[in-house]
């Protein structure tokens, strides 16, 4: 089991497509800002996106031996306590998304089968809609957890598929808008000017706190690379390899977002297709994709309005295929890389010693059941506990928004100093220079910092100070969660050493 062949460059490129590019995010981007999203995802790229890649790239070549990723990064350059402070924020806000693609993947389910949302009128056993719903929900995180309990090489197969289906679905979607403009003459079905570039035709995103809040999607739209750090034992030839594969994969989905954007303004008129009050952030990737499929049917083949519609729904298969997959892809490897971090990364001191037992595939399986428990048991909650549970989900939501985003700041405010940490083999640097190096991170970090406040400041604006509090709080009740933990687990340790002493 232990020497199972280790990951190329595209197996791990295939696997960051996997678990972090949707396409789903260039459709909000453009339901959300239309072309002016291209300014700013270019922007994240810019100020985000390639400078961390960079700086995860060199704290795993450096630190690659080592299989706790983001919290071995932060141990190193600042000590066991704010490693796994910084470490429990960041497991958090990922079983928080886990949780939240547990409970959507249905959708794409039935994108795939019925070419349309149908999951309301779905029933089992006389249960409703929502209880029908985290039923499924409950049983695919079973079977994605036994499934990834059995072995890297499984987790592996599955990011890998799922990769090659993304790549080739956003490369059918680029090759249809392309071809469409080309039967239009070059024609755009929304128009295209230097106004058009710098604002957006959404109504909700014209005042300039929110559009600086949409940074912060452009951020998200990135967001995961680090996960990447627990698998970097798992890299054939890490020092050179994990840098590659970062840097490969970041070069492509930049190229994807920014092109796709703009693509999407060759089938789909802003106010003509997204101004009706139906659609949402839900359902946006199912009418643009319908909405290709129905103009590529009108206008290059002229079918009538019946068998137009007809190729709307076969592309919105396609695009419930993709999504489908991607939500495999990226639950498949979540529900194993951030609980291998803190648990293989951080002292085993501080676990239970069940939590930290791997089993015959070299998988932390019974912490990977106790998770699925957990996540399980909140799921039937949310599904069955009516109205309150509702409440509860969209409280945890919330609290996700910028939860996700601190865990930046404490890498970006800890790669300075992991740059002053004498003794460390450095097989792949970028920032040789210090004051460089201080100055990009102080950028990046400001840039984080400020994405964060303007998202807790838009619902001020919009006199929801509920939603306000909790995405405020979020961050905070998870950094005194794992503070708790932490002191409890080095009380206990001194107080059994007390005990051998005496």
């Amino acid at each position: 089991m232990e020497n199972r062949k280790k990951m190329s460059v595209m197996a791990l490129v295939l696997m960051i497509f996997a678990s972090i590019f949707g396409l789903g995010n260039v459709t909000t981007a453009y339901y959300q800002m239309g072309y002016g999203a291209i300014i700013w995802y270019i922007a994240g790229a810019i100020l985000f996106f390639i400078p961390t890649s960079l700086m995860f790239a060199e704290y795993g070549s450096a630190l690659k031996g080592s299989q706790g990723g983001i919290y071995s990064w932060l141990e190193t350059s600042l000590g066991e306590k704010p490693a796994f402070i910084g470490a429990f924020v960041w497991y958090a806000a990922w079983v928080i998304t886990l949780l939240s693609q547990f409970s959507t993947i249905c959708i794409p389910i039935s994108g795939l089968i019925f070419g349309k949302d149908t999951t309301q009128s779905w029933h089992l056993l006389g249960l409703n809609s929502t209880e029908t719903l985290g039923i499924i929900g409950i049983g695919l995180l079973c079977l994605i957890t036994w499934l990834a309990s059995r072995g890297f090489d499984k987790i592996e197969k599955v990011a890998s598929a799922s990769g090659i289906v993304i790549l080739a679905i956003s490369g059918l979607f680029i090759a249809a808008s392309i071809l469409m403009l080309f039967f239009n003459h070059g024609h755009l079905a929304q128009p295209i000017s230097v106004h058009a570039m710098v604002s957006s035709p959404n109504s909700q995103f014209k005042s300039p706190i929110a559009i600086l809040s949409f940074f912060v999607y452009a951020v998200f739209a990135y967001a995961g690379m680090e996960t990447m750090g627990g698998t970097i034992d798992q890299v054939d030839k890490p020092e050179r390899n994990f840098p590659r594969g970062i840097i490969y994969a970041g070069i492509g989905m930049i190229s994807i977002y920014a092109l796709g954007i703009f693509l999407w303004g060759v089938t789909a008129n802003w106010n003509k297709v997204l101004g009706a009050n139906s659609t949402n952030l839900g359902n946006i990737t199912l009418v643009l994709m319908q909405n290709l499929g129905y103009t590529i049917g009108r206008e290059i083949f002229h079918l009538s309005v019946h068998q137009a519609l007809i190729i709307g729904n076969w592309t919105n298969r396609l695009i419930g295929f993709e999504e489908m997959m991607s939500l495999f892809g990226s639950m498949i490897f979540l529900i194993y890389s951030p609980l291998k971090t803190i648990l293989m990364g951080s002292p085993k001191r501080l676990w239970p010693e069940k939590l930290t037992k791997l089993n015959d595939h070299k998988m932390p399986a019974f912490a990977m059941w106790m998770q699925a428990i957990v996540m399980g048991v909140v799921i039937f909650g949310v599904s069955f506990g009516g109205r309150d549970a509702q409440q509860f989900y969209t409280v945890l939501t919330d609290m996700n928004n910028v939860t996700s985003s601190v865990p930046y700041l404490f890498l970006i405010f800890a790669f300075p100093f992991f740059k002053r940490v004498q003794n460390l083999n450095r097989p792949f640097e970028v920032f040789k220079n210090q004051r460089v190096t201080d100055t990009i991170c102080a950028i990046s970090w400001i840039t984080i910092f400020f994405g964060i406040i303007f998202t807790i400041i838009q619902p001020v604006m919009q006199h929801d100070g509920y939603t306000a509090f909790w995405t405020a709080f979020g961050p905070v009740f998870f950094a005194l969660v794992g503070w708790l933990f932490y002191r409890h687990a080095v009380r206990n340790e001194e107080t059994v050493a007390q005990e051998e002493l005496d």
